[in-house]
């Protein structure tokens, strides 16, 4: 019985090594450097990375910025481990750009990090390589961490391509969460991870990997057959494969965006370009009867049966989260009948 244990965990320390090096492996192709299987952790879907990596920097007195509009689980999750947390803009007219001025203005001596999403959800842009400099840099300046929530990594089908914010942690410490979901289609495999970012070695020293490593020791693991799995699939799915769902999602985001320009009280600033949703403000001199965001998806969901995240969960009140990552059809459809009940509620 011994050595049949023996031989199991020496096999499953083996099947550990090689997906971690195919995590590092398909993360350094974007990089300047390379990552080690030492940088990267794995995780149940991105969410447990969030789960993880906020109450590791959590201490008492402790701040973190982000963005707003975001991603809900972040806030959730600073509430838990009594993190406070600061809100920075995404500016919408300038193509949901940080606020880089508001940055500087909220933080002090106690702030820990700043998530930045790209490609965002809930926005639907993608960065720059020049704008994420320009957070690097201003994050460096402040003394803090980047948190970059890349699960939607690649998932760019407009003019800007993905620039994971690692080319950058030469200026500025980076922590990556990553995903096999969105990229590959595959959500219900919870299959995730860390990567530390940081040629400098800052999270080693200050004692953030430390943390993270005893935190995944009292935590669950993806089940073993996806993490077998991994190796596969980074190095073995097809171009072909990528390139279709971008075209899907390019076709979906030219769809939202034309009939989004026919219903006079809805404007969307920015054409999506990534990820797989888009904000849309709503102008409510343009409708009657409708006094909030809150408001309008409930009587949509009522009228139309069509279903709409509040701008106001995702902390911009008065805009509306569309998912276009449905089947073209379907997507058509829903656009229609928002349409329809955009018209019915119209001023006369």
């Amino acid at each position: 019985m011994f050595n049949i244990t023996v031989y199991n965990m020496q096999r499953l320390h083996s099947i550990a090594s090689v997906k971690l090096w195919a995590i590092a492996n398909y993360l350094s192709s974007d990089l300047p450097y390379r990552l080690s299987p030492e940088d990267v952790f794995l995780t149940v879907g991105g969410t447990q990375a969030i789960d993880i990596i906020l109450p590791v920097l959590a201490r008492p007195g402790a701040n973190i910025l982000l963005p707003r509009p975001g991603y809900p689980q972040y806030d959730s999750r600073a509430a838990c481990c009594q993190l406070e947390v600061r809100y920075f803009d995404l500016l919408p007219r300038r193509g949901w750009e940080v606020d880089l001025d508001s940055l500087e203005a909220m933080t002090d001596d106690n702030t820990v990090a700043m998530v930045l999403i790209n490609p965002s959800n809930p926005c639907g842009n993608v960065f720059t390589y020049q704008h994420l400099e320009k957070v690097a840099e201003t994050a460096k300046k402040l003394g803090i961490c980047v948190i970059s929530d890349e699960v939607y990594a690649h998932v760019a089908f407009g003019s800007n391509p993905f620039v994971p914010m690692g080319v950058f942690s030469s200026i500025v410490p980076v922590i990556t969460i990553g995903s096999l979901s969105k990229r590959w289609l595959i959500p219900g495999w919870r299959t995730g991870w860390i990567a530390t970012c940081d040629p400098n070695k800052i999270f080693q020293k200050t004692g953030i990997v430390a943390n993270i490593i005893s935190y995944l020791e009292i935590t669950s693991d993806p089940l073993t057959f996806m993490q077998a799995a991994v190796p596969q699939i980074l190095e073995k799915t097809k171009a072909e494969f990528h390139v279709k769902n971008l075209d899907m999602m390019r076709e979906a985001a030219d769809i939202f965006y034309d009939v989004c320009k026919e219903i006079p009280c809805l404007t969307c600033p920015h054409k999506p370009e990534g990820a797989m949703a888009a904000m849309v403000e709503i102008n409510f001199s343009h409708v009657k009867g409708i006094i909030d965001d809150v408001d309008f998806c409930i009587k949509l969901a009522r009228e139309e049966s069509v279903i709409l995240l509040p701008g106001v969960t995702v902390g911009l009140k008065n805009w509306l989260r569309i998912s276009i990552a449905v089947d073209l059809s379907d997507l058509q459809e829903g656009l229609s009948r928002l349409k329809a009940f955009s018209l019915r509620h119209a001023v006369s």
